[in-house]
């Protein structure tokens, strides 16, 4: 069975600290934050925040000015690859939908936070990683999540899961999509183009995963522990709270 069960970066790019992954997974508090949680999902179901088609003509002007003309493109490039997704991969052929959209965000540079932001850790929405044609793995995880909610693919399917990237001796995020309650996952990832089971993938180490709803610790031979509402990752919470902003550009 996968160790995935129960639910970096390319070669050469700079590296993520194992110790910054394990601080991150300790010492959360184990108690939901209902009412921020209450907010950011509703927010997220009622606005549609990271979508493609939430982009709005302001934020277009603000990221050109930050980043160039060729961020509209980019953006543009983003909207147009959702709306031309074929029908059949959104109603059925969903291994066909996971592989588009993973090749679309991997054709994406990685560039490292400290050198993209100026900041060791910083999670960017879809629309900022695509208008700073940048990103490193959590970016990539998170732009394929929204994307992914966006062409119809449930969350409960989706948890962006962060890992030990063995051969790398490093921290690593990426997206894993379950057909069913239970299942192996299918790894989405930008260090390979091809999307593959996670029981092929044991360069790979899971440590925890999140999605919309909650956080789940996933532990080497030992069943899997809930531990609360993915509202209290500071990081995700920011998260949102920039993707409701960009609406109002």
């Amino acid at each position: 069975m996968s160790q995935f069960s129960a639910c970096s970066t390319r070669t050469g790019a700079a590296s993520i600290q194992s110790s910054r992954l394990e601080r991150l997974c300790l010492g959360w508090p184990k108690y939901l934050a209902l009412a921020a949680l209450g907010i950011n999902l509703a927010l997220a179901a009622t606005r549609e925040l990271g979508f493609s088609r939430s982009v709005t003509p302001g934020l277009v002007e603000r990221f050109s000015a930050k980043f160039g003309r060729g961020s509209s493109t980019r953006l543009g490039n983003w909207q147009g690859f959702v709306r031309a997704v074929p029908a059949e991969q959104r109603a059925g052929n969903e291994f066909a939908l996971l592989r588009s959209v993973n090749a679309f965000f991997n054709n994406v540079p990685f560039v490292s936070d400290l050198a993209q932001w100026g900041m060791e850790d910083y999670w960017a929405s879809p629309a900022e990683m695509l208008a700073g044609n940048g990103a490193d793995c959590e970016d990539f995880s998170i732009a394929k999540y929204f994307t992914l909610k966006e062409l119809g693919v449930p969350i409960e399917r989706l948890r962006i899961t962060y890992v030990k990237a063995v051969r790398l001796n490093q921290a690593h995020m990426v997206l894993a999509y379950y057909p069913a309650p239970g299942t192996v996952p299918l790894i989405l990832d930008n260090l390979e183009d091809e999307v593959r089971p996670a029981a092929e993938r044991t360069d790979l180490i899971p440590v925890y995963s999140f999605n919309d709803e909650d956080v789940v610790l996933l532990r080497q031979g030992r069943a899997s522990a809930s531990a609360g509402s993915s509202s209290q990752i500071r990081l995700w919470r920011a998260l949102l709270d920039k993707l409701e902003k960009e609406l109002h550009y």
